[in-house]
């Protein structure tokens, strides 16, 4: 499971160490940043001759064209060495012909839309990746990173967009949102509920889905003898229409979540936003953790389950 990123962190660090970060950021390209460039992404990539797996790749997945279209595109560049670190084998498996859709996820959870300078990055949490999961940034000690990769030069200008050059290739989640929460010990009765109302198969399938997961804890929280009642077979469809008041179509990350003021459910009802105390509260439920990713969407914890009227 990604690492969670908590509401109240609105930002990366103090004013100080942005700053700090966003002076080495930039000194690390030094040297090594062109004026602006004539050539698109892909083509400046195969003259830096740092990135011949990278470009490999981009072929291999079918993604050329895309890469030399007008964008403008942020792409998170791993360099061969970073390659390199993958376990052994898993570069020349990802490059078979079976594999271009898992090599394609993988290369565009490197990509943003839009121009992301050094300057952006340093000032924000993170991105919805061309993947479209959470993509991660954090500013500290002078090193910017991206998910778990260190940025090593910044800045690169091309044609359609911008190049940062990473020390690592991120990945993005592999597992479905059932399984990244069975994964997490902590939405057992979440899950018993799901499977019990007939949903689980669905939080399983393509979506995207955005859940409001509430934990065992909240679960707890109910009166006396509630969720017993839920999980009779008599009350599957009640039990049904609760889960799907928990559960957004699309992907919904906390930065949307924050600007909105409601969201339509699967249960037909609308979910209200707000604000308190530094904290998002999706109705009644605080949410304490956001933007766990799945590969087929997004999980934010709350510590209350919220019932439709």
């Amino acid at each position: 499971m990604k690492i969670t990123r908590l509401l109240n962190r609105t930002v990366l660090a103090t004013a100080a160490t942005i700053l700090t970060a966003t002076s080495s950021y930039a000194q690390c390209s030094s040297g090594a940043r062109p004026a602006k460039s004539q050539h698109d992404i892909v083509d400046t990539a195969v003259e830096a001759g740092q990135f011949n797996t990278l470009v490999a790749a981009v072929k291999a997945a079918g993604l050329v064209d895309v890469l030399k279209s007008d964008g403008p595109f942020t792409v998170f560049a791993p360099t061969d060495e970073a390659f390199a670190k993958l376990p052994k084998g898993t570069l020349k498996s990802l490059l078979q012909p079976e594999n271009k859709d898992k090599l394609a996820a993988i290369l565009t959870y490197h990509v943003a839309r839009g121009k992301l300078t050094a300057s952006d990055v340093t000032r924000a949490t993170g991105v919805v990746s061309a993947n479209g999961q959470w993509l991660g940034f954090k500013a500290a000690n002078g090193k910017v990173m991206v998910d778990a990769a260190t940025v090593v030069t910044a800045d690169i200008k091309c044609a359609n967009g911008v190049i940062h050059v990473i020390d690592q290739v991120v990945l993005p989640e592999q597992q479905n949102i059932v399984q990244v929460a069975a994964g997490a010990k902590t939405f057992n009765t979440l899950l018993t509920a799901a499977t019990k109302a007939g949903l689980a198969g669905a939080l399983q399938s393509d979506g995207p889905f955005t859940v409001f997961a509430p934990t065992d804890e909240a679960f707890a929280k109910l009166p006396a003898g509630t969720l017993e009642g839920l999980l009779k077979a008599e009350n599957k469809e009640r039990l049904a229409t609760i889960i799907k008041y928990h559960v957004v179509s699309g992907r919904v990350y906390s930065p949307t979540a924050m600007k909105a003021k409601d969201a339509g459910t699967l249960a037909g009802q609308s979910v209200r936003f707000s604000r308190k105390d530094n904290s998002l509260f999706v109705e009644k439920a605080r949410i304490v953790a956001t933007d766990i990713d799945a590969s087929n969407g997004v999980i934010h914890v709350i510590d209350t389950v919220i019932i439709p009227g």
